[in-house]
This record gives C-alpha cells, structure tokens and sequence, in this order.
C-alpha cells in the first residue's frame, strides 16, 4: 500500500507549518510585513549573546552627545513561544520607540522556538540574554559607554511577558540578584502576558473568532509550545496553576501589568495582578480600554500606543531614577 503524504496539522499566521509526519516548515518571512519606520534618531546592532544555540539580540540606543548613562531595557517579542524574531519589522518599529521616547539603550533578544524546542528552552535562553549583560560590562563598546547597569528594566509582549515574569520569580530572591552581580533589575513590564490555564476566564470564551489572538490560536500556541503530554496548568503557564510554586515568598521588584479591554487574555493578566497585590507585592496595573491584543505594535504610533509609552516612562522614573 502507498504511504499517504503527510498533511498540514498545525499552522501559525502562516509562518510555522507542523505536519502530521512531524516535520516543521518554518518561513523566512514575517506574520507582519509592515514597512519599517526609522527616522535615523535611533541607531542599532546585533550582537550574539549565546554562542552555544547561536542566538544574538539586537541593541538600540538614541543618537546623543550627552555622556549620561541610560538605563537598560529588556524587551521579548510575543508569538505564542512558536513565531517571531528581533527582526520582525513589527519587534523592529516599537523597538526603535521605546529607545527615543524612554531614552534608554533596548535589548530585544531572540529565544529558541516551539516546537522545535519547547519550553522551558526560551525562559533558558531569556535567563542567558540577562546574563550576557552582566558579562558585557567593559568588554562591548555599547555596554560600556551606554549602559546604567543599575537601572534595568525587564519587559515584554504576550510569551514576551511571560518571560518577564518567570525572570522576575528566578532573580527575586537574594541569591538571584547576587548571580546577577553589577546588574541591578529595577521593575518588569508585562505587557498582555502570555498565561493559560485549563478553566477557561471570561474574556477567552467570550473572544470572537476575528479577534487578533483568538481562542484557537491560543491554544495551538500552548499545545506547541509546553513540555509534552503537560496540560495548560503547566507551571510555565499558569503562575498559580496545582504544581505552580508559592509566590507569596518571592521578593518582586516593582511591576507594571498592561492589558487591553478586548484581549482575550486581558482576564488572566488582571486575576494575576490582583492575585499579587493581595500579598503585597508592588504591582500596578493598566488597562486600555477598547484595544485588542498586541495593539501596540500593531500601531505603534496611535494614541493608545503614545499612552502607554508615557506610563512606562512614569513607572520607569518612579522606580530606577538616579535619586533611588
């Protein structure tokens, strides 16, 4: 008998193809194929930061002639663990914002992806890219010259944001901000974090199909990307799921959790925020009413997206000015 070809069985935004053999078909193009906008104020570079998986990140600092130095921010694209890049035009324009309107120096790493390598792989490699820093203190140029390694900043969007908070669990404690060493972690920035569980909230069963980041897609992203045979009360995926360790012992820095009024997520994120503030952890959240998921790099220069940029730089200010 002839073996039938193997078909399609998973696709993402048509980059990433999984096929019922286990074969993967992974496109060289973006899920977002809008022009990059770069008025020259911005200037930037790749460096590798883990030779081991051959990962780099990409830095970006505002054109300047002050000798100040500025302070770090972290930034992790999204894409369900599965899809995107540092060099996704998308990752590329909100890159190229938050170093002018914050004026800081932007890291945004790349992350190993599912399914290729499934989680815990990008939190491992988020761990590495934090660490770079620490080592890159005097030997890059940019670093060196750049860089306030005592005010730095942690964020990211949706998987992006859930590794924010993995890395805010990891380094809270006392020996994590000793490995750390000269770096000092200021606050993290969760943007529409990336969380799961297998109850479903309000706002992901009320999600219309046409949404952004629908249902089905949300769940493709999970079954690809969580250890296998796991459920989606992984630890990685639920911070509060039956196997999750305690927050209630972890010293978080400040964080700011930003969620959308229409994000299928948006339940999850706000039950998280309020969660830690019911045990004291310094935690703000900030809701924008009306946007969809991600809607800040969908149109990076809207008026929502000018807001956000201008409560970041506030929580920024608050909680890494040179006077703390």
């Amino acid at each position: 008998m002839t073996t039938p070809p193997p078909h399609e069985f998973e696709e993402c935004r048509g980059v990433l193809r999984v096929y019922s053999d286990g074969s993967i078909v992974r496109s060289l193009n973006p899920s977002f194929p809008v022009p990059v906008v770069d008025d020259g104020s911005v200037e930037w570079r790749d460096a590798l930061f883990d030779p081991t998986h051959d990962l780099r990140l990409r830095l970006y600092r505002p054109r300047q002639s002050t000798s100040a130095k500025l302070p770090v921010f972290f930034y992790f694209h999204g894409g369900g663990f599965c899809i995107g890049s540092r060099t996704w035009p998308n990752c590329q324009n909100y890159c190229l914002r938050l170093a002018s309107d914050l004026s800081a120096l932007v890291v945004a790493p790349d992350y190993r992806l599912a399914p290729e390598h499934r989680l815990p792989a990008a939190l491992d490699d988020a761990n590495t890219a934090l660490l770079w820093l620490r080592d890159q203190s005097e030997s890059d140029a940019w670093i060196s010259e750049s860089a306030d390694l005592g005010r730095v900043f942690i964020s990211g969007d949706s998987a992006g944001g859930t590794i924010a908070h993995h890395l805010a669990v990891r380094f809270g404690s006392r020996s994590g901000r000793a490995e750390l060493g000269p770096v000092r972690v200021r606050g993290h920035v969760l943007l529409m974090p990336f969380f799961g569980g297998t109850q479903r909230t309000r706002s992901e069963a009320e999600c219309p199909k046409e949404a952004f980041l629908n249902l089905e897609l949300n769940d493709r992203y999970w079954r690809l990307s969580i250890p296998r045979g796991a459920t989606f009360d992984h630890p990685i995926a639920n911070p509060f799921g039956p196997e999750s360790a305690d927050l209630e012992a972890v010293e978080l820095e400040p964080m700011l959790v930003v969620v959308g009024e229409r994000d299928l997520l948006r339940d999850r994120a706000v039950q998280y925020a309020e969660r830690l503030k019911g045990m004291r952890k310094p935690v703000e959240l900030a809701e924008f009413g009306g946007q969809q998921h991600g809607f800040f790099t969908i149109a990076p220069w809207s008026e929502p997206a000018n807001e956000l940029m201008r409560i970041i730089k506030r929580f920024m200010d608050h909680n890494g000015g040179p006077s703390n």
